[in-house]
């Protein structure tokens, strides 16, 4: 049987985001600060659905100890740890005070920042800091593109067998498949190196700028 591919078109976008369930108050609340106060970076912020299928993944998949790498005002870090396990904790990776800052005010104001520890630094660096073993049961990463093959390779050997990596923006506008410059080459050459990893196995989901999600063999 064959298909087209839906086009998602900003009506049907529309549609999509009203006839699920709407974000609470905290949620819907970030989301606008960070449109208003930051509309030159506010594409960083996930969207809407993303947010609440990444809070429904994690409680579904019943996490406890999750990871993300990129957390600028939260949005994504709230919906995880709103997801988590009740004796779950969430440990976020950022390079910037500034933005996180709203963050923190987010995550206090929804009851979760007891499940959250802020790691501020470089990444690539601070990743070292977590136990060797696998134990994260959810990773989240969303952050510098050329960043994403040193997350990827610190964080898969951390993850449990049957634990998700979730990885944002590698549809990249749709740019990975004629990739022009050095990011779209980036984020192509980093789904290139995902499907060849014999430790995962993975689908591309076309969520927002798409969202590849690994499950480790």
């Amino acid at each position: 049987m064959s298909y087209e591919p839906l086009a998602l078109t900003p009506e049907l976008h529309r549609y999509l985001l009203d006839h699920s369930t709407a974000p609470d108050e905290a949620t819907a609340d970030l989301i606008a600060e960070t449109r208003a106060s930051l509309p030159d970076n506010a594409t960083m912020q996930v969207g809407p659905e993303q947010a609440a299928f990444l809070r429904m993944l994690t409680a579904v998949a019943g996490v406890r100890r999750a990871v993300e790498v990129g957390t600028f005002t939260g949005l994504s870090s709230l919906s995880i740890a709103r997801g988590l396990a009740d004796d779950g904790r969430l440990t976020c990776f950022d390079i910037s005070e500034e933005f996180t800052a709203v963050a923190r005010r987010y995550w206090k104001r929804a009851g979760v920042d007891g499940r959250i520890e802020l790691r501020i630094g470089p990444a690539a660096e601070r990743l070292q800091e977590l136990p060797d073993e696998p134990h994260l049961d959810l990773v989240f990463i969303d952050a510098d593109k050329g960043g994403y093959p040193a997350y990827w390779n610190a964080l898969v050997p951390r993850t449990k067998e049957g634990g998700l990596v979730l990885v944002d923006n590698t549809l990249w506008s749709g740019r990975v498949v004629d990739p022009q410059g050095a990011t779209d080459r980036a984020i192509a050459d980093f789904n290139d190196m995902v499907l060849a990893d014999p430790r995962v196995e993975l689908v591309i989901l076309p969520l927002a700028d798409g969202l590849t999600m690994a499950r480790k063999l």
